[in-house]
């Protein structure tokens, strides 16, 4: 049975952004987020058929276990430090917080399952239900706009990211077929070594100074792995010249805790989870009520029709 995991905020922040925020509830408030993520859901129903689907959930958008290894984790997104007993809050814009709300209700009321795990990201949830999948024999497809996911690309297990690079209805299918040719690595396992290497300033990565992708890339075909690159580098291969080696060696404090910042958690507390696609709104009443409220009429019609259609056969 297949799987379809959706990583939601980058959904919903992709259409806040690309959905006219003309858009507005009876009462003025914008609804553009809410709008597009529920016609992003129509659309991926009717055309990918999914029979399971998880809207996967930032609980903690900046996990404590990896600002702990890298400080500058998302540090420069924080809008609201924590006070240790809740996560630090992200900067989002006000007309895009007042909408996430409306969205945990309406997919609450369609029954569409939405799962977050407390000091974890939706990436890491997204692992976890991954690796359950796979260890079942399913196939995964993961929605996302958030490239740090293209590391659990996987043929053999039938794990494939639809990421929308030119919008949600053209996604690049990314395959190990996509990987080689756009990175020239040859896994998705290899994908989450060049991000280290590379470093990424939306996340607050600093990588290893002086190497960029293509230089990442070239090392990750001649040595494998960052075990291997770190391995030729304390041997003294003479493939590594001595200013890669001598920028790899002053990195040497940040490649030892960047693993577990880049790489997601595959072993997440998820806990059990029903995510079988409802044939019919789970609180029809309740779904009625909200998209009258906040003007989703349009944008529940197409859900609904789509669940009915894909139940149908």
């Amino acid at each position: 049975m297949s799987l379809m995991l959706l990583d939601t905020a980058s959904l919903y922040f992709r259409a806040y952004y690309g959905v006219p925020d003309s858009l507005r509830s009876p009462d003025g408030h914008p609804v553009n987020a809410v709008r597009g993520l529920l016609d992003t859901i129509a659309w991926l129903v009717t055309e990918h058929r999914p029979e399971r689907m998880v809207a996967c959930w930032d609980d903690d958008w900046r996990p404590a276990f990896r600002v702990a290894a890298i400080p500058s984790y998302k540090a420069h997104r924080v809008a609201v430090p924590g006070d240790g007993t809740s996560p630090d809050v992200e900067e989002v814009p006000d007309a895009l917080t007042a909408q996430i709300p409306v969205i945990v209700d309406v997919l609450e009321a369609i029954g569409l399952a939405r799962v977050g795990v407390p000091g974890y990201e939706a990436d890491d949830v997204i692992g976890t239900l991954t690796a359950h999948e796979v260890a079942a024999a399913g196939d995964v497809d993961i929605v996302t706009g958030d490239r740090d996911l293209f590391q659990l690309v996987d043929d053999e297990a039938g794990v494939r990211v639809l990421y929308p690079a030119r919008g949600v209805r053209d996604p690049d299918v990314v395959d190990l077929a996509f990987l080689q040719a756009k990175y020239g690595i040859r896994s998705g396992a290899a994908y989450a070594d060049l991000a280290l290497l590379r470093g990424d300033p939306s996340d607050g990565l600093p990588g290893v100074p002086g190497v960029g992708e293509k230089t990442a890339a070239k090392l990750l075909a001649q040595y494998g792995d960052l075990v291997g690159i770190l391995a030729a580098r304390d041997s003294g291969d003479p493939g590594l010249t001595a200013t890669l080696r001598r920028r790899l060696e002053d990195a040497d404090g940040y490649l030892r805790v960047a693993p577990e910042v880049v790489r997601v958690a595959r072993d997440a507390p998820v806990g059990e989870l029903d995510d079988a696609l409802p044939a019919a709104p789970r609180d029809l009443a309740a779904l009625d009520d909200l998209a009258e409220r906040w003007g989703l009429r349009s944008s529940v019609d197409r859900v609904v029709a789509a669940l009915a259609t894909r139940a149908a056969g």
